[in-house]
């Protein structure tokens, strides 16, 4: 670990509250996209604690470690998924933002952490004017070339005023799973304050707290996503800064996320009963106490227990075992799980940017799908968040007698023989 690139939580971004619920820690951990280019930089190669922790103020679920932003984003080796799930996400929040801002033709939407792009091209193709920011310099170009205008830079207060300046103000700012990656928020809502419009709304997209814990989707615990939050937590935050939930949507998408939208306090749009339902089930359900956290630590630690047995044990029967897509959460994955080159023979992935190089700790080649000489007799699935739409997609796999080891929530095998835990 190298204490000059990592700062660790004191005060709650959220509340501010100093007492904290220590939930799980998994060591030191390296950067889920922290792709090396060979067995050289390997040596060089820096890890960081990994440690969860609630706050008993607010309950903002928060890593300990914040590392320093630069070394995640400044170049960046995740781009937005071009597969037919996230494609259909992608227009379903085109749809629920349109008719939540009552966006018109012409309307300016401004996107944190745009990526490549893609997003923004969904709002284009239903009339909205666009504008993207990314600190990623690698992948603003890329955006730049397919016709959306990018900012290369962090969001914060400075930049939001330099946009308003020059384009006016937002009627929707969107944050796709971009906002839990962001330590200093209250710069952040400072910026949305200064660039949305009286009847716009600030809408983000975040990994729920609720499903990281009901459906043990604790491999999206990494580095980059700082916060997992609950919709009562957010309603907090907003009124800290001058914002008012008024909805929320709940996903699929990633393993359980929500799509929250928030207004000018001063504004006219109000909370909706879907914000009270999922505030009121929070509470209910017992989120805002130890014991929930307590028993979702015992349940992660049962299934990486779970998980290595059964790939060791298809690794001493005989078998060949790979990794299925070199997700970020599948580098916290086989990490927690001590599963590495002695049980992996390499892992396959459709990122140009991940290909040819070796996965965070691990050190598994990462090889593109067609330069795979011959396949496995199982893939681990480390994009277990796409199955139902990798198995279609393999099925020639399967039929050949190929199977999948699905991680999360309970370590299972899938294959057209057997389905069994």
């Amino acid at each position: 670990m190298t204490s000059d690139n990592v700062r660790f939580v004191t005060a709650c971004r959220v509340c501010g509250g100093e007492e904290w619920q220590q939930v799980i820690s998994f060591g030191d951990v390296p950067l889920a996209n922290g792709f090396l280019e060979g067995a050289d930089s390997a040596a060089q190669e820096q890890s960081y604690p990994l440690e969860v922790i609630s706050c008993r103020g607010c309950r903002l679920l928060s890593l300990t470690a914040v590392v320093d932003p630069r070394l995640l984003y400044r170049t960046y080796s995740y781009v937005t998924s071009d597969s037919e799930t996230m494609a259909r996400h992608m227009r379903t929040v085109v749809r629920l933002c349109s008719e939540g801002a009552r966006l018109a033709d012409g309307d300016l939407v401004v996107e944190l952490g745009s990526n490549t792009g893609d997003q923004l091209l969904a709002f284009q193709e239903v009339g909205a004017r666009v504008l993207g920011v990314d600190p990623a310099r690698n992948l603003t170009a890329i955006a730049e070339d397919r016709g959306v205008p990018t900012v290369p830079e962090y969001f914060g207060s400075v930049t939001a005023g330099a946009v308003a300046a020059e384009h006016g103000r937002a009627k929707l700012i969107l944050g796709r799973h971009v906002f839990a990656h962001i330590d200093d928020v209250a710069d952040v809502l400072a910026g949305v304050r200064a660039l949305l419009a009286d009847d716009g709304l600030f809408t983000i997209e975040v990994p729920y707290a609720v499903d990281l814990v009901d459906g043990l989707a604790f491999d999206t615990i990494y580095h980059e996503h700082l916060s997992y939050f609950l919709i009562s937590t957010l309603d907090t935050l907003f009124a800290r800064h001058g914002l008012r939930t008024v909805d929320v949507e709940r996903l699929a998408v990633h393993g359980g996320s929500v799509l929250v939208s928030a207004g000018l306090a001063e504004g006219t749009r109000t909370a909706g009963d879907r914000v009270r339902e999922l505030i009121a089930h929070e509470r209910s359900a017992g989120l805002l106490t130890d014991a929930v956290y307590e028993d979702f630590a015992t349940r992660v630690r049962g299934t990486c227990d779970g998980l290595r047995e059964l790939v060791r044990g298809l690794v001493a029967g005989g078998s060949r075992v790979a990794g299925y897509g070199a997700s970020a959460k599948g580098t916290t994955l086989l990490n927690m799980c001590g599963l590495g080159r002695d049980e992996l023979e390499f892992c396959t992935d459709t990122t140009p940017q991940k290909q040819g190089r070796l996965t965070p700790g691990t050190h598994l080649p990462v090889l593109a799908p067609e330069d795979v000489e011959r396949q496995p007799d199982y893939y681990l699935l480390l994009a277990w968040n796409y199955a139902e739409e990798i198995m279609r997609k393999e099925s020639a796999f399967l039929d050949a007698g190929g199977g999948f080891v699905v991680p999360v929530p309970e370590p299972t095998v899938r294959s057209r023989a057997v389905s069994a835990s």
